[in-house]
């Protein structure tokens, strides 16, 4: 039996966007697939909402700068640590309002936007490509890979989105390429005279294999993705002198907070991953690589799992996988391609829900049905920190995890129930419940809701129990 219109205009909200906002599911019933692939136009305006917001080079320097005063003053203090301990803090204070800011724009442009499918898949992206915030030097640059490099390539060739990414300097500091140094490279030597000369302190240079193993694990291949350990040490001599600007005296380079090419750093030499030998081109090796890495059938099988867990089930299924995985290739890993073949595979549209929301699409969905849009930053972002999913903090470069078994525990069920009845009480009696779940859900929502949300004691009862139907939590 074919669906109708109105049951995939739904699907097309729920599982593809961000949640219905009323009236959205008449804009997407006249053609709910061609509404979906409307919005991922390579052509884009950016989001007003970003106006204003600091460049992430500005924010960095600004740390490199703070920093340099910190350390500056520990020698001064001696064995004081008060005046140490205030400047850790002000460290802190200069990042925190950029984060707070970045944090509430996408925020804001997520329950406004009129292109959620859009929206989803820049989340998407950055959650792949994941820096966390908790990390002192990222508090006020995580939002900035999303805005700067992210945004304005979730509809170009994935080859392109990934040389940005990893060239960016919050992705650099996060995985600390910045220190990596080349045994030979002109510091590398340096160092290692220093160190082979009597009565000098031994400090570590060296290579750091952050950034080359996480873009193989995480970025591209996949951890079944076919490298080898010694793959993971040649590439990171590859990426050694992919740095950011700044720095003092005779090593002081280039803008400070900026992405830097430090030759001095550079490991020199040809090198071999992945059985292939990239001759040395300083910058250019790098970006060969990486652009090896996008074309590998191993990569275009990672995302495509990747994409159809996110999207359709947590046990991705292996037809989509392959339809996916034949759409990169064939495309040479243009995304919008691969997106036309996740939104034209008939099983992504099944009416029954596959995916539990995670926090983020819970606090998202409940806003956008009900058309609030806190003006208070701190009320913005409230429904994130007590859900336990804070923007761009996932903790670790593997992101936030994407199945029902990671968000689905007791506790966290009745977080998301104190929550509904706050928004609930908030709310008061200016939305109907009934009204509001057949505007958003449409024909998704089951009689056995509806008639719960007609029986309820109270508008504000009723629209906890929207908030809390399986219709609603699943999409």
């Amino acid at each position: 039996m074919t669906a109708s219109n109105d049951t995939l205009a739904a699907i097309a909200a729920s599982r593809f966007g961000l949640g219905a906002r009323p009236g959205e599911l008449g804009q997407a019933a006249a053609d709910p697939r061609g509404w979906l692939l409307a919005q991922v136009r390579p052509r884009a305006t950016p989001p007003a909402e970003l106006d204003g917001l600091a460049p992430g080079a500005e924010i960095l320097g600004r740390f490199l700068a703070v920093r340099d005063e910190r350390r500056a003053a520990k020698r001064a203090a001696a064995r004081d640590t008060d005046p140490v301990q205030a400047l850790g803090a002000n460290l802190r204070e200069v990042l925190l309002p950029h984060y707070l800011a970045q944090a509430a724009a996408r925020t804001r442009i997520a329950l406004s936007t009129s292109v959620p499918f859009r929206e989803r898949l820049v989340q998407f992206w950055t959650n792949h490509f994941a820096v966390s915030a908790d990390k002192p030097i990222c508090l006020g640059t995580a939002g900035t890979l999303e805005n700067e490099v992210i945004r304005p390539r979730v509809c170009g060739r994935f080859a392109d989105l990934l040389g940005a990414v990893e060239s960016h300097p919050a992705m650099i500091t996060y995985l600390d390429n910045q220190q990596s140094v080349g045994p030979n490279s002109q510091l590398g030597t340096r160092a290692n005279r220093r160190r082979a000369a009597p009565d000098v302190a031994k400090g570590k240079t060296g290579l750091n294999e952050n950034l080359a193993r996480e873009i193989l694990e995480l970025h591209t291949l996949g951890v079944d993705g076919g490298y080898a350990q010694s793959d993971v040490t040649s590439f990171a001599a590859v990426l050694t002198g992919w740095s950011i600007g700044g720095g003092q005296g005779r090593f002081a380079q280039g803008a400070p907070g900026s992405f830097q090419f430090r030759a001095a750093l550079h490991e020199p030499g040809s090198k071999t991953v992945l059985g292939r030998r990239y001759t040395e081109s300083g910058r250019g090796q790098g970006e060969t690589v990486l652009a090896d890495l996008a074309a590998h059938p191993s990569t275009a099988r990672h995302l495509a799992t990747k994409l159809a867990r996110h999207f359709v089930a947590d046990e991705p299924p292996p037809a989509l996988v392959e339809r996916l995985t034949h759409a990169y290739r064939a495309s040479d890993g243009d995304l919008p391609a691969v997106y036309e073949a996740l939104v034209r595979w008939d099983g992504a549209w099944a009416a029954a829900p596959q995916k539990y929301k995670t926090p983020v699409e819970f606090v998202y969905s409940s806003l956008r049905a009900l058309e609030v849009l806190p003006k208070e930053q701190k009320a913005l972002l409230a429904g994130f920190e007590v859900l336990g999913q804070r923007h761009y903090s996932p903790g670790s470069p593997a992101g936030w995890p994407d199945r029902a078994q990671d968000w689905d525990g007791a506790d966290a069920l009745m977080k998301r129930i104190t929550w509904s009845v706050a928004l609930a009480d908030r709310v008061g009696e200016s939305h109907a419940a009934l009204a509001t779940a057949q505007a958003t859900l449409g024909p998704l929502a089951g009689e056995h809701t509806l008639s719960a949300l007609a029986r309820a004691a109270s508008g504000s009862q009723a629209l906890v129990l929207y908030l809390m139907s399986p219709e609603f939590q699943r999409r």
